[in-house]
């Protein structure tokens, strides 16, 4: 699917106009893109997440010539799919989230027993 599948597909599905729809897709992917640059996640939940990674400085190899190359150090995107669309893709229903179990009433706190009383001192 491309951007114009895709925007015909939300479109129909949300009931917009394709224009709207274009809009809201150009701004969610700048958006991203400049959240993940600035170094800051973006989850979206059930779906995923979305973050830039840091991948080490290594050496490569020419494929050409064979000699060896350094390749530096640079920050990547990543995407890590959420539960959902994991569940999905595998053609299995999502996990239904379990609701909130409601906690045992607190418990009073014991009553106190009364302070022993001390042993009167004798006079001499």
């Amino acid at each position: 699917m491309n951007k114009s599948e895709l925007i015909e597909a939300v479109a129909e599905r949300a009931e917009l106009s394709k224009a709207a729809v274009n809009k809201a897709i150009d701004a969610l992917t700048e958006v991203i893109t400049s959240v993940i640059s600035a170094g800051n996640p973006v989850a979206l939940i059930g779906f995923g997440t979305f973050k830039s990674v840091k991948r080490a400085a290594r050496t490569g190899k020419n494929p050409k010539t064979g000699a060896a190359l350094k390749i530096a150090a640079k920050s990547v995107p990543k995407f890590s799919a959420g539960a959902g669309l994991k569940a999905a893709v595998a053609g299995k229903k999502p996990v239904a989230k379990k609701a909130a179990a409601k906690k045992p009433a607190a418990k009073k706190p014991a009553a106190k027993k009364p302070a022993a009383k001390k042993p009167a001192a004798k006079k001499k």
